[in-house]
Order: structure tokens, then sequence, then C-alpha cells
């Protein structure tokens, strides 16, 4: 997926979307890798063991039909070739539909980040942090 995609991907589903230069960015890195397609997409990293997904993004269209559940599964399967124990994610904590995503495919809050989030209104909201197992 180009970074012009994802950009147009992470439109759809975000306030605050990340552009074409940050993806280009994160995608020169090591460690970093992009699964999904023009209706959505799973970023995640893998350093020293540990994986985090950096974001996800689905199209309104494609929601609740699956495929979010189908991009984490993604994400947990990839994060666990590439070596990693455990998968990591923040999450904003008023993103109800995310939280029961993540809490249905295996996902335990191990944190909290105070006023993490900024909203376009300037109200800040904190990131849950979230944990997922691979070793078992």
């Amino acid at each position: 997926m180009t970074p012009d995609l994802l950009a147009e991907v992470h439109a759809t589903a975000f306030e605050q979307p990340w552009d074409a230069a940050a993806f280009a960015s994160l995608l020169g890195q090591d460690g970093v890798a992009v699964l999904g397609d023009a209706d959505g997409f799973v970023l995640i990293r893998t350093v020293a063991g540990d994986s985090e997904i950096l974001t996800l993004a689905v199209r309104p269209e494609a929601r609740r039909r699956g495929y979010g559940r189908l991009l984490v599964e993604g994400a947990v399967h990839r994060a666990g070739l590439d070596g990693a124990t455990q998968l990591f994610l923040e999450v904003a904590e008023d993103n109800t539909a995310a939280l029961a995503l993540y809490r249905l495919t295996g996902f335990n809050q191990v944190g909290l980040r105070a006023g993490y989030y900024t909203r376009p209104d300037g109200r800040r909201v904190s990131a849950a942090v979230l944990a997922r197992n691979l070793a078992d």
C-alpha cells in the first residue's frame, strides 16, 4: 500500500488523520509492516521482542463486517512471525467500538496515559494502554 492510499483510508477513520508524509516516514523504518487493502489496514512495528499496533483504520462503509477483527488477528500473526512476545497499542478511552474489538481479540488493559489525545475542540482524552501476550 502506498503512503497516499494509507493517508486516504486513515482520513476516513480519524478526526485528525496522518498524512502521506507521516506514513512514508513510518514505512521507511525497520520493523514496520502494513497489512490490509483499500478498505482498511493495520500498521505495526516490532522492536526487541515487542510489537505495537501504530494505527488501525477501516473505511466506514467496510465496518461492522469483521474486517477490523481480521486485521487485528493479522497483526497478531505478523508480530509472532517477527519474534514478538507481546503486542501493545493505545486507544482513546472513549472509543468504545475499538475497545470492544481489542477486548474481543484478547487484549487487556495494562495502563492509562492521562490526556494522551487532543480532540479538535481542544478536549483531552486519556489513552488506554492494551497488551496481548503472544507467548502462549
